[in-house]
């Protein structure tokens, strides 16, 4: 594929299918997140403006059985693989 059949990346992005930043075209690609020039493959939720990523906690859930989301920031940058 090249590039221009690719959708331009949101600055804000969510996998959760539930999020209004979710966005199902973006993700028939492959997606890399970099935070504070680390490639990181954990990543929930970005917002490139606001410089955070969301991760997943390690063990705890919400009432909804849902992973916990810690907020993490830095400098983001998303790019298609």
């Amino acid at each position: 594929m090249t590039d221009t059949n690719k959708p331009e990346l949101p600055d804000q992005l969510s996998i959760n299918p539930r999020s209004p930043h979710y966005v199902e075209a973006v993700f028939d690609h492959d997606i890399g997140i970099r935070h504070n020039g680390k490639e990181r493959s954990d990543v929930e939720e970005y917002c490139i403006s606001e410089g955070w990523i969301k991760v997943a906690a390690p063990k705890a859930l919400d009432r909804r059985g849902q992973p916990l989301l810690i907020k993490v920031k830095g400098t983001v940058e998303a790019f298609y693989r």
